[in-house]
């Protein structure tokens, strides 16, 4: 007897809503209009030194390929705004670091994916043996154009995914599996208008045209996905964002309504969302390694994260105490770190050399 999936597809939302997450949604494998989308993004050499973007080429697009027999995918999404210090007024306050909201708590892959595999596991009880593979940001998958297909939001112009109750402050998972579930009804409608706040208020000028980034100058890639040097003339625009960049999300109007999470794991961790930029680059690797274990932001490593609060620190107000922080570190064994250290020395008038 054949299977009743529609039953199915509706058991598996409400499995999904159980396990945690605050919408689920079922699209096909056809993305083959995104492509030539994703092909001109890396030709224009958009993703930097993202070169996984462009080694995994057109499999973004393509989910069979990535995983032969898939049928459908199951796209979930998953609120991350917690109780924090006020964004704003961090930013405002250039001695403190800001840290992006969504890493002030547990590392959002381990919490999806440890869901994601539940849920795979509870449909695998209801229809025995199946293929799948779950992802959490961890593959070459087109997630915004897969959660826009599902009917979980549409794509601003920021290219994050947007929804009307709950904003943009919310991770996305999906599982590719190899059963003939239902699809819902793509989100067409698209609710940015003539809005141009995001693209306004990128410190940097990423956001180069409606839904088109340049990775190269995002905060978020400086920040977190550049291994080598920050570009010079861009330092002073990052200001005090040591991790990541909310900026065009802050000014979002749909983000008034981003509810907040009930999951703990998100909660913040370390005085994160407050601390100052001086208090982090006094954290010896072992204090780094300790504190930060289970967190996303452990995954850009001691020399990176020295790096960047380097130059919040060259951002930040002249005064003995941010002097002596920089001093410290003035012969560090990172080239990469000593190269930041005397950037920030200079902006505060000192000789690096």
């Amino acid at each position: 007897m054949d299977k009743d999936w529609s039953s199915l597809a509706e058991r598996i939302k409400d499995w999904g809503r159980e396990l945690g997450f605050d919408a689920v949604g079922i699209s096909g494998i056809g993305l083959g209009t995104a492509e030539a989308g994703l092909q001109a993004w890396l030709d224009a050499g958009y993703h930097g030194e993202m070169d996984y973007m462009a080694r995994h080429g057109m499999k973004r697009a393509r989910p069979a390929e990535l995983v032969p027999g898939t049928l459908s995918v199951i796209s979930v999404r998953m609120n991350y705004k917690t109780k924090a210090r006020d964004a704003d007024a961090v930013h405002v306050d250039a001695n403190r670091a800001y840290i992006s909201r969504y890493a002030l708590g547990r590392d959002y892959h381990k919490v999806l994916r440890n869901r994601l595999q539940s849920l795979a596991e509870r449909i695998r009880a209801e229809v025995g043996e199946y293929g799948y593979r779950v992802f959490a940001d961890s593959a070459p998958v087109l997630e915004v154009e897969i959660a826009q297909r599902a009917g979980l939001g549409w794509r601003g112009k920021h290219t994050l995914l947007l929804h009307r109750e709950a904003g943009s402050c919310f991770f996305l998972g999906e599982i590719f599996a190899n059963l003939p579930l239902p699809h819902d009804k793509q989100q067409i409608n698209n609710y940015c208008g003539s809005c141009s706040a995001c693209i306004d208020a990128c410190p940097t000028g990423a956001i180069v045209a409606p839904y088109q980034v340049d990775a190269r100058r995002c905060i978020s890639y400086l920040t977190i996905e550049l291994k080598s040097a920050i570009p010079l003339e861009l330092r002073p625009l990052i200001g005090n964002r040591v991790y990541g960049c909310d900026d065009c999300q802050l000014c979002c109007p749909w983000n008034r309504f981003a509810r907040l999470t009930p999951e703990e794991d998100f909660s913040v961790r370390n005085g994160l969302d407050a601390a100052t930029l001086e208090e982090l680059f006094q954290w010896n690797e072992h204090e780094f390694e300790q504190r930060l274990a289970g967190s996303a932001i452990r995954r850009i490593g001691y020399e990176r994260w020295l790096r960047n609060i380097a130059v919040g620190l060259g951002n930040a107000p002249t005064s003995a105490s941010v002097l002596a922080a920089l001093e410290a570190r003035r012969d560090h064994p990172s080239a990469l770190v000593r190269e930041h250290v005397a950037w920030a020395l200079r902006q505060h008038g000192r000789r690096a050399d």
